[in-house]
């Protein structure tokens, strides 16, 4: 089958057309015919990083993580699915696991579940890693009907699922964004925009929570930026976020008796635990979508499994809004 190989890592590492070996389905998996497949931030991390990241392939390494397509055989012990099944998921691209970038995959069954029948197989793709991100983000921070809900990144991946999820769940969602285009974008999704740019924490937090700041804080930025957070979350808030390699005094989540709760989606893939919950998570997003509360932001541009140069480059220039996805 044809697929992406990338040879060595770095930043000037490139895919190369390779032809290698179908893969062969085997006990409690789905071999998957591949439609579609994104780009993440983590991917592009790996091809640039190699080995300075613990979860990066060795080489010649197939990468890439989500992905949409038909299930073309089923393995032993798989119950859930036939053949023909449309399914997405997040199964590979990392450690022993083949990635996406490729005409097929070998996937546990555990980490897949019935495509949402109203999206494409591209919006399908776009969604595992992020969605998953922010589903679960949010229920670990408990959010609940009336919540104030202030999404860091909402024109983003994650942030803008996180946005739709919140106000699916009953959240008064209120989102970050830097420019015209992202602030207009995170208002036809649903939350009020904020220009952290012009605004400071204390001005939209008077302005939103009269002071009192929010109860949920889901911070797809993360890193220093949980500074704003720990500043714009209520007293014994909680606080989500999906990036916090960093060092941060965190005297102000002390003062506020917060709670914060860190998203690391990969790890059931890394380390074989609770596989089943990824699936279960994806077929309650399918649901979601399938009630027309969750909607995916593509990229305006489109690319071909030769081109996974330019995707990821795409996403890279921080030029494009939506996931960058791959027709296979």
């Amino acid at each position: 089958m044809k697929a992406m190989l990338l040879k060595s890592y770095g930043e000037d590492a490139k895919f190369e057309t390779s032809e290698i070996e179908k893969p062969q389905v085997r006990a409690g998996h789905l071999l998957v015919k591949i439609a579609a497949t994104s780009v993440n931030t983590v991917d592009t991390m790996i091809r640039t990083m190699g080995k300075d990241l613990p979860l990066s392939p060795d080489t010649p390494a197939l990468l890439g993580m989500d992905f949409a397509g038909t299930v073309e055989e089923v393995g032993e012990d798989v119950t859930d699915f036939s053949v023909g099944d449309e399914v997405y998921g997040c199964a590979g691209g990392l450690a022993d696991l083949p990635g996406t970038l490729a005409e097929y995959i070998v996937a546990d069954a555990d980490l897949v579940a019935k495509k949402p029948s109203n999206l494409s197989m591209r919006e399908a793709a776009a969604l595992p890693l992020v969605a998953i991100t922010a589903y679960e983000g949010l229920q670990r921070a408990n959010i609940s009907k009336g919540h104030k809900v202030l999404v860091h990144g909402g024109s983003g991946g994650v942030g803008h699922i996180a946005i739709q999820l919140a106000n699916y769940w009953g959240g008064d969602v209120y989102s970050t964004g830097g420019g015209d285009e992202q602030l207009a974008l995170i208002n036809d999704l649903g939350a009020k925009p904020i220009n952290y740019k012009t605004e400071s924490v204390e001005d939209y937090v008077e302005s939103h929570t009269d002071g009192a700041g929010f109860d949920l804080v889901f911070d797809s930025v993360g890193g220093e930026n949980l500074l704003n957070s720990f500043e714009a979350a209520a007293l014994n808030g909680q606080i989500a976020t999906t990036v916090s390699m960093c060092e941060l005094d965190l005297t102000p989540a002390h003062m506020k008796g917060l709670s914060l709760h860190v998203v690391f989606m990969l790890i059931p893939m890394l380390h074989h635990h609770q596989r089943s919950e990824h699936g279960r998570i994806l077929a309650e997003l399918a649901k979601i979508a399938e009630a027309g509360a969750l909607r995916v932001v593509l990229d305006e541009n489109r690319y071909s499994l030769e081109q996974a140069n330019e995707a990821h480059a795409r996403l890279e220039s921080g030029k494009g809004m939506g996931k960058v996805v791959v027709d296979v």
